[in-house]
């Protein structure tokens, strides 16, 4: 069954590629980003969707070099102390993995969340506080997906604290530092996600995660059979 809301196929291929061809990078090229670029990936992001309408979202386009030496020095200082949490052949492996590629993108996006944007009512977040945070996560998500259809990487950085990060960009309180991203071209977009092909950990099959009417309850053999075949898309 159609729909006549339903886009066209090359549209829904677009949309589909974009999603699964994404990948977290760490390599990028000097090249520049224009600003019209900058500007399509930002207002992707900007419309995502938000709990209440509640936007809570800014975005700090981060160019200039000694603000960005200094928060890889302090991400670099996180790391080797992250690694200090994994057993030996875990460390060991973590250590060798390129984490971020601050200083090789020509350009940073710090994402914050402000949680007291419009107020203290807001629709939906009487319940469950963080939807903020939870919307911001969907703003991320879209210009991860518009800067992959632009053919740029996105290298999302989260070895850093907030009360580090808000003094080095000047961030108020109570806004909250969500995500720091890595944006620039690169040579070349991996086949699969790095830390699987590294052997960090594997991806579960879609068909292990979808349950039916209650947790942990299989969905029928059709529906598995569905789930399986689309992981092939």
């Amino acid at each position: 069954m159609s729909s006549e809301h339903e886009f066209p196929p090359e549209w829904k291929r677009g949309l589909y590629e974009a999603i699964l061809r994404r990948r977290d990078m760490r390599h990028f090229l000097p090249d520049p980003i224009s600003d019209e670029t900058l500007a399509r990936i930002l207002n992707a992001a900007h419309h995502a969707g938000s709990v209440g309408f509640m936007q809570p979202w800014n975005f700090i386009v981060v160019r200039e070099r000694a603000v960005r030496e200094k928060i890889r020095t302090h991400v670099e200082a996180e790391r080797v102390r992250a690694a200090a949490t994994f057993s030996d052949e875990r460390r060991e492996k973590y250590l060798a993995l390129k984490l971020e590629g601050i200083l090789e993108a020509p350009v940073n996006i710090c994402v914050t969340c402000d949680p007291s944007r419009f107020g203290p009512a807001v629709l939906g977040r009487n319940t469950i506080r963080e939807t903020d945070t939870y919307s911001t996560c969907c703003a991320i998500q879209n210009l991860w997906l518009a800067a992959r259809a632009e053919g740029l990487g996105v290298g999302w950085v989260s070895i850093f604290t907030p009360e580090t990060l808000r003094p080095l960009l000047g961030i108020p309180e109570p806004v909250i530092p969500i995500g720091y991203l890595c944006v620039g071209y690169v040579a070349e977009f991996p086949e699969l996600p790095t830390l699987e092909t590294k052997g960090w950990l594997p991806r579960v099959p879609l068909a292990d995660l979808v349950f039916s009417d209650r947790w942990g309850q299989a969905p029928g053999e059709e529906l598995r059979t569905s789930l399986r075949d689309a992981a092939g898309f």
